[in-house]
């Protein structure tokens, strides 16, 4: 039999147990808050009409835009993606860190070979300290003007939001829309070496609204109740295109961006880069007002090359009690005001204004310490074609676009196979320029030759190094915006500016307190950006330019990230179903 003082010892454990589940309830369901979530993506093809124009084109499960992923922070997602089209596929996860699951990173040739026509791969990963507004999208070529959809990460349950409890939220997703194929719009840019043609049409949701030809029935209509909180979840998935958002007579609250909660600041008007993702609260009007309004939408752009300056509008309707008022087929439509097209003064001024909401539960982990600083050019130039090309550039040249003068030449194996299986020799080399080959005024007089180099090179980051990175516009044919998207980690904007960059006086201005903390950042136009990040993630990380043109062109490059001393601290083998080259 237990002796009374051994009882009584076990009695006040059990209480302490009982107490602490009590006093500490997310201890009772911890362990169950982690679910499995599994999807299929079966790539086909699918007619669809806009614009008066029937075409086939690629989707996943036959919807354009895509399926909606929906997860919970903690969450694992296990993807099956079956590739059933003449295309080599495959899926990037924007935004998602991909901690020590850079296999399931999805961009081609740097973390996989795509996965050919009647073959299918797994994408395995965990979201792990993340929530918000991501989304997903092809990363091979220009498919993803039409494979891309939503992922909405909730928080871990009886985790609030940071801001008013929402009565019902709304993906919205800026897209275009091309009546020719963009495989064979950017095969044949290729060929002439020229830019490419523009799109015919600017979309919301996959529907280009009223002010497109043919187009009134393909039209966004949000209804709404008065007085009440919408979060409207804004994605970017153009392939070319800066976008300004508004909704007529509505003020915006931003609360995030990048999946990182922000200090909650109010906006007419929302800037937006391709690859960018932006939360937004839209409180409706108390009393149901006699109008509808224009959820609309139009082109940010700075370069020399044309671009499609349509306007795309979606309704907004208010839903009134009153029968005779329900119609709102006679309401006058209003529609909100944009900057110019052009306006890069709204754009600094609204990129300043978002800051990381830096609460103690949500804290801005901005790298206080540099371990490594980085200085590169990015921008356009050009390059010699070969003798049996017919480039349509001066003397037999075509357009290119560069980092530190690097035009970036994607390998036939993936880096990260190479890398892993340390097979790197004639994949790829890690002589990436740290700083520009040729230092000149980046946003004045060009340099007399503007001739770009290629070649597939890296910079190689030991793990846990902390990094400082700036971002230099040159005005090379043209200065240009230029959104920066990095794989694998979000970054910190802590400082950005016009002009060229002064490593002297700069720094001094650098806000290492409540920065933005983003994936994706628009370089400014003529101008630069400073961002930090910690390379606390092994594996191979791509970089690049999220105007799909410039990709295309060669503004791109990678980080290989080493393994650390700790199992945690080390990529695992790649899976069995790796699609092979």
């Amino acid at each position: 039999m237990c002796s009374l003082p051994s009882m009584v010892g076990f009695l006040r454990v059990m209480l302490v147990m009982l107490c602490a589940l009590f006093i500490f309830p997310e201890l009772t369901h911890a362990k169950h808050e982690r679910v499995t979530r599994h999807y299929k993506f079966n790539i086909k093809m699918q007619n669809v009409t806009r614009l008066c124009k029937t075409k086939s084109i690629v989707t996943v499960n036959g919807q354009f835009p895509g399926p909606r992923i929906i997860a919970r922070e903690g969450d694992r997602l296990v993807i099956k993606v079956v590739n059933h089209v003449q295309h080599n596929v495959t899926i990037h996860w924007h935004g998602i860190r991909q901690i020590r699951s850079g296999w399931a990173d999805g961009p081609a040739y740097i973390t996989q070979c795509p996965i050919q026509r009647g073959q299918s791969y797994v994408y395995n990963f965990t979201v792990v300290g993340q929530r918000g507004t991501l989304w997903w999208h092809a990363h091979i070529s220009w498919l993803r003007a039409t494979l891309h959809g939503a992922i909405v990460i909730l928080p871990k349950r009886h985790d609030p939001y940071p801001f008013t409890k929402p009565f019902k939220e709304v993906p919205i997703i800026l897209g275009e829309w091309w009546n020719a194929d963009t495989e064979a719009v950017i095969k044949q840019a290729t060929k002439t070496g020229l830019a490419p043609n523009v799109s015919d049409a600017h979309t919301i949701n996959g529907l280009p609204g009223p002010l497109s030809n043919c187009s009134a029935k393909d039209t966004l209509k949000l209804k709404v109740k008065p007085g009440k909180t919408y979060l409207l979840r804004l994605i970017n998935a153009a392939l070319n295109d800066e976008m300004f958002f508004s909704i007529a007579n509505h003020t915006l609250t931003v609360v995030e961006a990048d999946a990182v909660y922000t200090k909650p600041f109010t906006t007419n008007i929302v800037l937006i880069t391709p690859g960018q993702t932006t939360n937004v609260l839209l409180h409706t009007k108390l009393n149901p007002p006699n109008a509808k309004f224009a959820i609309a939408s139009r082109p940010y752009a700075t370069g020399p090359a044309a671009f499609d300056n349509a306007t795309v509008t979606g309704i907004l309707e208010y839903k009134h009690t009153t029968p005779s008022l329900s119609n709102n087929n006679n309401l006058p439509l209003l529609k909100p005001p944009f900057p110019k097209f052009n306006d890069t003064v709204f754009a600094a001024k609204f990129n300043n204004r978002v800051r990381s909401l830096n609460s103690k539960k949500f804290p801005a982990k901005v790298p206080r310490t540099v371990d490594r600083r980085f200085f590169f050019t990015v921008g356009l130039g050009i390059k010699k074609c070969s003798k049996n090309e017919a480039c349509q550039g001066p003397n037999n040249t075509r357009v290119a676009a560069a980092v530190n003068n690097v035009s970036f030449v994607m390998p036939n194996t993936a880096l990260l196979q190479a890398h892993f299986f340390h097979k790197s020799k004639g994949v790829y080399s890690t002589d990436f320029p740290v700083n520009p080959p040729v230092k000149f005024n980046y946003t004045g007089t060009p340099p007399k030759n503007i001739m770009v180099s290629s070649g597939t090179k890296v910079v190689v980051l030991k793990f846990n190094e902390s990094v400082e990175l700036v971002l230099q516009d040159t005005s090379i044919i043209g200065a240009e915006s230029h959104p920066l998207h990095l794989h694998g980690f979000n970054f910190f904007i802590v400082g950005q500016g016009n002009g060229n960059f002064d490593p002297k006086k700069d720094p001094l201005k650098f806000n290492v307190v409540d920065p933005a903390e983003r994936n994706t950042a628009g370089v400014p136009s003529g101008g630069w950006i400073a961002v930090r990040f910690l390379a606390d993630n092994p594996g191979v990380w791509f970089m690049h330019c999220h105007l799909e043109v410039h990709t295309s062109w060669g503004l791109k490059m990678a980080w290989i990230v080493q393994d650390g001393e700790r199992r945690n601290q080390k990529l695992p083998p790649p899976p069995s179903d790796l699609p092979k080259c």
